[in-house]
């Protein structure tokens, strides 16, 4: 599923852009909480939650980088690259 976030993807997307748990979830439209429990392997997202929050880090630049045989990742868009 494109949704699919891994918790070691959304704390290195965080890291590259410099978005703490709070800012990351005032701009998903969740909470702290919820970001850290998902970060902690705690919990798996619901779908919307998944998707508000990979659509805020999108916005902000980051492109995650799905499971190929080499580890899913993340890395930051160049300007203008419009994915």
């Amino acid at each position: 599923m494109k949704n699919d976030i891994i918790p070691a993807q959304l704390r290195a997307a965080r890291a590259l852009i410099g978005w703490s748990r709070d800012k990351l979830a005032e701009n998903a439209g969740t909470t702290e909480r919820t970001i850290a429990r998902i970060e902690d392997g705690q919990t798996n997202p619901r779908r919307s939650t998944a998707s508000a929050i990979r659509a805020a880090l999108e916005a902000a630049g980051v492109q995650f980088i799905p499971e190929n045989g080499g580890g899913a990742g993340v890395r930051l868009a160049k300007p203008g690259d419009g994915e």
